[in-house]
């Protein structure tokens, strides 16, 4: 009955959380709808004004009466025809800069977005026609790279690789004749005329960014605003694990929890695993604790045992941004998840991110595992506190067309409830999904299930 008691305390906790998130994410949409009504008007009234205008001008040519052929000012004339030529001069040079795509048409229903040339790409997405790039990926000839990859040549290689030869060797590997293995490519996302809107039909997905990657292929299945800069939340700690897995030595080290990072996540109101101050923690529990409970002690102390600070570590966080390819658009300022201006990224970069992670036999055990029982005691749990991923396990009895393996969620009130999955079809092939500004943690596991049914087969 304590068990029943406590989960049902539980449930209830989890209902009022809900009703406040849902609460704060009706208040900013409506005020986003007042917003896009003031513009419309606006707009309106700037047209109204333009046709006054273009009255009263019309109105004045009728009057004033039609000028003799090749007077000043009339289309014939050497001067306004010099005139007209300079001006198509000007805006041949200034209609469009290399950073901004003219979109034609809008094609609401299927999601996609046609430029002016008629290729098909998503809002934002590249700046060469039909390249389907990321946003400042690659440079004019749309060859997709990663932010600076390799050079004039087309390569393809990583960041900073090789020489000018475009041997596409990875950085420090040596010649054509080391033998020693390269590290693993990251993911390149790419946005294919196959690439849709999410759905609308049946429940629909209510979050406002996210995207469906086949993480094999790299192949964009569906995105909405994809490329928008968005505070990752506590998805942040999916780099943060990945950071620590790459720096620890031994699992089973000590890490003592201190005051200090204890009152920090109680100042920011963070959820936490639920180590005390003074308790011996290994580097194992604490990896455990950053992902399932999202703990923001255990994020805490994986930084400070791996890096002596936040700080220090941060930068290698930054570092492997870098490394993977993503530092033109994303940035992290603490590895907890905190909201911060210069804490960003796009979902296109944490499903980046999640496949890294998942590629590391580390990042993939602790990401998918439903529970975790620590040999740390708590006040309510003096044999060990046992640890959830909620979203996996909710999520395991929905029917996706497949299996949800890993995950990791997030709030903050700029971003509402937001997660990152990765999914196998019933034929092993895996998944990224990635969404944010979700109503409540509910409603944020339903969009993923709506759009794994939508695309896995």
């Amino acid at each position: 009955m304590d068990d029943l008691d406590k989960q049902e305390e539980i449930d209830a906790l989890e209902r009022q959380r809900i009703q406040r998130r849902r609460e704060r994410m009706t208040a900013m949409r409506r005020k986003k709808r007042q917003q896009e009504l003031f513009r419309s008007w606006a707009l309106v009234a700037a047209a109204g004004m333009a046709v006054l205008a273009l009255t009263i001008w019309g109105l004045v040519r009728l009057v004033t009466g039609p000028k003799l052929p090749g007077t000043p000012g009339t289309p014939d004339s050497p001067a306004s025809q010099a005139q007209m030529k300079a001006g198509q001069d000007l805006v041949s040079r200034s209609r469009y800069s290399p950073a901004e795509t003219p979109y034609a048409e809008t094609d609401v229903a299927q999601g996609r977005f046609k430029d002016a040339s008629g290729s098909e790409e998503l809002p934002g997405m590249g700046h060469a026609p039909g390249s389907g790039e990321l946003p400042g990926m690659g440079d004019a000839s749309g060859s997709g790279k990663l932010p600076g990859a390799g050079d004039a040549s087309g390569s393809g290689k990583l960041p900073g690789a090789g020489d000018a030869s475009g041997s596409g060797e990875l950085p420090g590997v040596g010649d054509a004749q080391d033998t020693q293995e390269p590290e693993t490519v990251a993911l390149i996302p790419q946005v294919t005329e196959r690439t849709v809107g999410f759905p609308e039909e049946g429940r629909g997905v209510y979050s406002t960014n996210g995207v469906l990657i086949d993480a094999q292929s790299g192949e964009v299945l569906a995105a909405r605003d994809a490329s928008q800069r968005i505070n990752p939340a506590s998805m942040t700690k999916i780099l943060t694990l990945l950071v620590a897995a790459e720096h620890a030595e031994d699992l089973q080290d000590q890490f003592v929890m201190t005051v200090e990072i204890t009152d920090y996540t109680y100042r920011h109101d963070c959820s936490i695993a639920g180590y005390g101050v003074g308790q011996s923690v290994t580097v194992e529990e604490l990896m455990y604790g950053t992902i399932l409970p999202s703990g923001a002690e255990a994020a805490m102390a994986l930084a400070e045992y791996t890096a002596g600070s936040q700080e220090a570590f941060v930068e290698l966080m930054n570092q492997k941004l870098e490394q993977l390819g993503l530092s033109d658009t994303a940035h992290f300022t603490n590895c907890v998840g905190l909201y911060d201006e210069e804490h960003y990224c796009t979902v296109y970069d944490m499903a980046v991110i999640l496949k890294a992670a998942a590629d590391n036999e580390l990042c993939r055990r602790v990401l998918s595992a439903r529970t975790f029982a620590t040999s740390v005691p708590s006040e309510q749990q003096p044999d060990g506190i046992l640890l959830s991923n909620w979203f996996l396990r909710r999520i395991e009895d929905k029917d996706t067309h497949g299996e949800v393996l890993c995950a990791k969620t997030g709030f903050v009130n700029q971003s509402g409830s937001c997660a990152a999955s990765l999914a196998a079809d019933h034929e092993g092939r895996e998944y990224i999904c990635v969404t944010t500004g979700s109503m409540s943690s509910w409603t944020c596991i339903y969009d993923h299930v709506e759009l794994y049914q939508a695309f896995l087969k």
